[in-house]
């Protein structure tokens, strides 16, 4: 099933699409567990019927998140919208997964500064710019350098999620230890092009777009992995960003030294980022606009997290 032609054939139309690796591998995935659910039966045989029950099974055998259900239903219509150009009217009766209200955990300034004080560059750098910038993990590693301009005071994010580009605030104090990261890229990068190589990896449309990219300083990664790499797509020598599962682990010795309870993610520096901007006074559709939220009410969450502090309610075991 995995090498099948059929999903062979959706993984072409989601590289023609420009999708991320990562999201041809999850959609790739729950159409093979839709498929496989139905007994093997071809997608263009079923319809609205066979996909609730697949949705209904995930949700009431399965136990999924809504947002894991979300995800399902997304790779499922896309399949039928793309490969046999049919658009799904769900019945009814699928159940939907109920997504919980959740309220973020955030760390106070302190709590972030102490954690991004015991790592070691170039992490100290990169949680910096998660809690400095509202960036997502993802947005983080694609940066380039041709995405930091230092005479703006400002970081070019493309291709955020939704596929939007936006763009963020530069820290002022960042900029010293920025320029220091560009230095030691364009030292790897000269020591790729002594040595042959050179190239980043880049989106196919980019690639044969700006076909002298491909080996240019701006282009390269922000935060480059240490080791080249096969081009997942076009098959080519590259130098990919560092991998995501690097930061997670420097966060979890960083939260285990500084003795955190919190459940902290990469993400939570973005929730602080917005907490912070927020009681500084800062107007929620600027927050908006700087994290790339399509609806404000994404942003209205934290005003939830910083409630007593907004709202000037007291405990009444506060009470003088």
């Amino acid at each position: 099933m995995g090498q099948s032609p059929f999903l062979e054939s959706i993984r072409a139309v989601l590289r023609t699409r420009h999708y991320s690796l990562q999201t041809e591998k999850t959609y790739l995935l729950w159409i093979k567990r839709f498929i496989l659910y139905q007994n093997k039966r071809h997608p263009k045989d079923m319809g609205e019927q066979e996909v609730t029950e697949f949705l209904t099974h995930l949700a009431l055998e399965r136990k999924v998140t809504a947002a894991t259900q979300n995800l399902a239903l997304c790779s499922i219509v896309f399949m039928y919208k793309h490969i046999f150009d049919r658009e799904l009217t769900l019945l009814d009766e699928a159940v939907r997964a109920r997504k919980p209200r959740r309220v973020p955990t955030v760390l106070t300034n302190d709590e972030a500064m102490s954690l991004i004080s015991v790592m070691r560059p170039p992490y100290s750098l990169m949680f910096s710019m998660l809690y400095g910038c509202g960036l997502r993990k993802a947005e983080l590693l694609s940066l380039r350098v041709k995405d930091i301009d230092f005479g703006g005071n400002s970081v070019f994010v493309f291709r955020g999620k939704g596929a939007k580009d936006r763009v963020t605030l530069l820290p002022k104090a960042l900029v010293p230890d920025i320029e220091r990261q560009i230095k030691k890229v364009a030292d790897i990068h000269e020591k790729d092009l002594i040595e042959g190589e050179g190239r980043t990896s880049l989106p196919q449309s980019l690639a044969r777009k700006y076909p002298s990219a491909i080996k240019a300083l701006k282009w390269q990664y922000l935060f480059p992995s240490k080791v080249r790499c096969i081009h997942p797509h076009d098959g080519y020598i590259c130098r990919h960003h560092i991998h995501w599962s690097s930061l997670a682990k420097v966060l979890r010795t960083a939260v285990n030294e500084i003795g955190i309870r919190k459940h902290v993610t990469a993400h939570t520096f973005r929730h602080s980022f917005a907490t912070q901007m927020l009681l500084a006074g800062t107007d929620i559709r600027t927050v908006q606009e700087l994290l790339g939220h399509s609806d404000v009410r994404t942003t209205q969450i934290y005003t939830h997290v910083i409630g007593q502090h907004q709202s000037g309610a007291i405990s009444p075991l506060d009470h003088k």
